[in-house]
């Protein structure tokens, strides 16, 4: 508790505080702790609960999703969207898709925002070397990804109302890559 409250203190008084130009040129690597931590684990799967509890039988509105993680900086987005393998294949549902490209093109006409798709296995992301595999919304919109509602190998014989995405279309890239892109974005803001 007491390296805790010396790190506040320190922090508020920027005793701890890098010019940028150390920031900069400091490699991002495995961190002791995550930047955020839900403090209340049983609150926080409480909350889900209750919102579980909005939709019930017999109404007409179902289904649903979320956005994994929405980052706001200067009026820049970067929106991130995980989702895992079966298969070497991800599955998108087609409305949440369709939400996504048009949530770009509209954050797109007044600022920047970067969309992107990643796809992972089970995976230690406090591990800097670890891989993921992912896209980019423009890549998407380009036909740069293959826009499957069929697996185009044989194992789900009937169109579904789903994207797949294969992960050969994906690009790989290490835990420690996709914060520096994440942090060159936030730059770009």
């Amino acid at each position: 508790m007491a390296d805790e409250t010396k790190d506040l203190i320190d922090t508020l008084y920027q005793k701890d505080t890098l010019t940028k130009t150390e920031q900069i040129s400091q490699p991002i690597r495995k961190s002791p702790k995550a930047k955020y931590q839900i403090f209340d684990e049983s609150e926080f799967t409480r909350g889900r609960e209750v919102l579980g509890d909005l939709i019930v039988h017999g109404m007409i509105a179902s289904g649903g999703t979320d956005i994994d993680w929405l980052i706001e900086h200067n009026g820049g987005f970067i929106i991130l969207e995980f989702k895992g393998f079966h298969n070497d294949k991800i599955n998108i549902a087609k409305g949440q898709m369709i939400a996504y490209e048009k949530l770009h093109e509209k954050l797109n006409q007044s600022s920047k925002c970067f969309l992107y798709v990643v796809g992972c296995d089970d995976i230690d992301f406090s591990n800097p070397d670890s891989t993921v595999w992912l896209f980019e919304m423009r890549q998407w919109k380009s036909g740069a990804i293959p826009k499957n509602t069929m697996d185009i190998y044989g194992e789900e014989s009937n169109r579904q109302n789903k994207f797949i995405v294969y992960r050969e279309y994906m690009n790989e890239i290490t835990v420690e890559k996709l914060r520096e892109v994440l942090d060159s974005h936030w730059k770009e803001f």
